[in-house]
């Protein structure tokens, strides 16, 4: 099954798909074995090689050589053998060339459509090995059209795909229209290679950042997170290993040059730019802002941070419908609970009236147990007289006769 321009076709094909030539002969051989197989039938062992001096697929049936002949599509007589190669012997397997003329049309059109999915395949293979390692990159592209529920973007090369809930609340784009987007896959998949974009990842956010700020290129200045509620609000953490460099400053850039040309692209997000610190602490109070902290509280074990304010800035840390503590909470990676200073003083009574009259102590020794966060009498009974007499300076007498009242308590509950 050959043509006098195949070798043609080849170099054509590699040279505008990129495809290797290798593969590509072999998806031809196996297109023509395919077809092959369906015409002489599937039982046979046949093989498909190009040959490139004939310029053609030739395609060989395997037999083995038999004195006496019992299974024609599987052997071959010693004396039709040594027709076709007089040293051949009884054993030895031997490749007849088969007339590919006889595959007919039907044969030939099967052939044509394994060799387009293979060359479809081949090309996917390409793309897949060309966008695997840009994860993580803004790419620029071109609506191409828009389906039910996403974009197709063409990007050139090839297409991608971006859907609608990954695009930006209320931003909409027209055919023709070019858009910059975020690669946040690309999969290989039975159909082909798939590039998923994306406008409302945090990742599209730092790269954009990146293009705008020079300092980031060079490495003076490090996004270390980013948070978004896409088309509302964003928060981004940035430091400086070098002193005489502004990290926020160079973010917001001249009169804010740099930090409106990102939130333009964004459609209006307005983007709060936070100082990282190491100092978990001291990093939600940065991220809380403009809201000013009074107190925070931490438990290590539920990687949480109680974060007490005056009651003029309660909204104000909450944001509006939450929007400041959750952006915060996601930017830090700590659970965040903020608390009022009259809530934490009416809780606080509560715990500390209940102490007084449990443990038979004053008020002011309930309070210090309270600010400790020993607020549960079963915790105290946990305690040695040594540990309570750390936390609370009193005497070891004293620390025994609170820690018996608190277990008594415990076992009478327990009962």
């Amino acid at each position: 099954m050959g043509s006098p321009k195949l070798n043609y076709t080849i170099e054509q094909v590699v040279k505008e798909k990129g495809i290797p030539r290798a593969t590509l002969i072999k998806a031809l051989e196996e297109a023509v074995l395919n077809a092959s197989k369906k015409k002489f039938g599937v039982n046979l062992d046949l093989e498909a090689r190009y040959n490139e001096e004939l310029d053609e697929i030739e395609v060989f049936q395997f037999k083995t050589v038999v004195e006496k002949v019992t299974d024609p599509e599987k052997e071959i007589s010693l004396d039709e053998a040594k027709q076709q190669d007089p040293e051949c012997m009884v054993g030895d397997y031997i490749g007849l060339k088969m007339d590919t003329s006889k595959l007919g049309r039907i044969s030939a059109q099967t052939a044509k459509q394994v060799i387009l999915q293979k060359l479809r395949t081949a090309e996917s293979d390409v793309i897949y090995e060309e966008y695997k390692n840009r994860k993580g990159e803004i790419i620029t592209g071109t609506i191409q059209r828009i389906e039910k529920s996403y974009y197709i973007v063409n990007l050139g090369k090839t297409e991608a795909i971006l859907y609608f809930k990954d695009t930006i609340p209320n931003e909409a784009f027209r055919q023709r229209e070019r858009i910059k987007a975020y690669i946040v896959d690309v999969e290989k998949t039975n159909k082909g290679c798939v590039i998923r974009l994306s406008r409302t990842d945090p990742g599209f956010l730092i790269k954009l950042f990146e293009l705008e700020v020079p300092e980031i290129q060079e490495g003076l200045v490090k996004i270390v997170a980013a948070a978004r509620e896409p088309g509302e609000r964003a928060k981004i953490a940035v430091y400086s290993q070098d002193s005489d460099v502004d990290p926020i400053g160079a973010c917001v850039g001249v009169k804010g040059s740099r930090v409106q040309a990102v939130v333009q692209e964004l459609k209006g997000e307005k983007i709060d730019i936070i100082p990282y610190s190491i100092d978990p602490t001291k990093f939600v109070c940065n991220a809380l802002a403009p809201a000013r902290i009074s107190k925070v509280y931490i438990n290590e074990v539920e990687h949480s941070m109680e974060i007490i304010v005056n009651d003029d800035q309660l909204s104000l840390a909450i944001g509006k419908k939450g929007q400041n503590v959750r952006l915060a909470s996601k930017l830090t990676g700590w659970n965040i609970d903020i608390i009022s200073e009259s809530e934490v003083e009416k809780s606080s009574k509560k715990v500390i009236d209940e102490l007084v009259k449990s443990l038979k102590i004053s008020e002011i020794l309930a309070r210090i147990l309270n600010d400790e966060y020993l607020r549960d009498i079963s915790d105290i009974a946990k305690l040695t007289p040594e540990e309570l007499n750390r936390i609370t300076s009193i005497s070891i007498e004293d620390c025994n006769y609170i820690i018996n009242n608190a277990k008594a308590l415990v076992e009478k509950k327990e009962k």
